[in-house]
């Protein structure tokens, strides 16, 4: 039996925002793998998922999703997923990962791919875009990502607040992710390139703890470490001024 592993797109939170093709994907799936830390609490990938297929066709996998520093322990958990992964897709056939956002944007589902391959080869590997935290930020919040001929940047600020500033200081539209925990770097970032104005944050989006505020009103508090942020291109052309 050939063995498919797809990667579904399930959005950043709000269960109507995956697409119909995402929805066939995990119902036709032998069984839906979503990712889960060692603590072991629900995540959004997981949440999302059962509203459309049943519990009993769910498996948790353990990843070390927030973990950058110890190396060994990331990639000793990548292969203990990769192992159960492959199990799955021994017996089942299909195995769907279910992903937040979209499986080929910082994704852990690359990850676990790249283990599979090595684990059972001749495995068909399929993706299924899904819905961006920036596209529903940007939805939310009324915030324009891009106009004609303007540049759109996307920074994991986990690489550092100085990749943001250097990003912040060029042309085009300017997203963070994951900058909650460097929410005060960000701000002066956003100060120091005359950027803050326009710009706007969120969190949780589509969940009841959803928040979406203007970026001045970053106060160096910690945010969820999930948070998103649209910093606009500065636009003083008029309508169709990037054209």
């Amino acid at each position: 039996m050939s063995s498919r592993l797809i990667g579904v797109g399930v959005g950043p939170g709000d269960p109507e925002l995956v697409t119909v093709k995402g929805v066939n994907a995990l119902r036709d799936a032998g069984v839906v793998v979503v990712p889960v830390m060692d603590t072991g609490e629900r995540g959004r990938a997981e949440a999302t998922v059962l509203h459309y297929v049943p519990a009993e066709k769910v498996v948790r996998v353990v990843f070390a999703l927030n973990e950058r520093s110890d190396r060994a322990r990331r990639e000793a958990a990548w292969d203990a997923a990769g192992a159960r992964v492959a199990e799955l897709l021994r017996e089942r056939g299909t195995v769907a990962f279910a992903t937040i956002g979209d499986p080929n944007v910082y994704s852990t589902f690359t990850y676990l791919a790249h283990t599979v391959a090595g684990l059972v080869p001749g495995t068909g590997v399929e993706t299924v875009p899904g819905i961006t935290a920036m596209q529903d930020l940007a939805a939310r919040s009324g915030a324009v990502l891009t106009e004609g001929t303007e540049p759109l940047t996307l920074v994991p600020v986990t690489a550092g607040a100085a990749v943001l500033k250097d990003a912040l200081a060029g042309p085009g539209t300017v997203v963070a992710y994951k900058f909650g925990r460097q929410a005060a770097e960000v701000a002066e970032a956003l100060r120091e390139t005359g950027r803050l104005d326009d710009a706007v944050w969120g969190s949780a989006l589509g969940l009841e703890s959803e928040s979406i505020r203007p970026a001045a009103e970053l106060d160096g508090a910690p945010l969820p470490y999930l948070s998103t942020l649209i910093a606009p291109a500065r636009r003083d052309g008029g309508r169709g001024g990037k054209l």
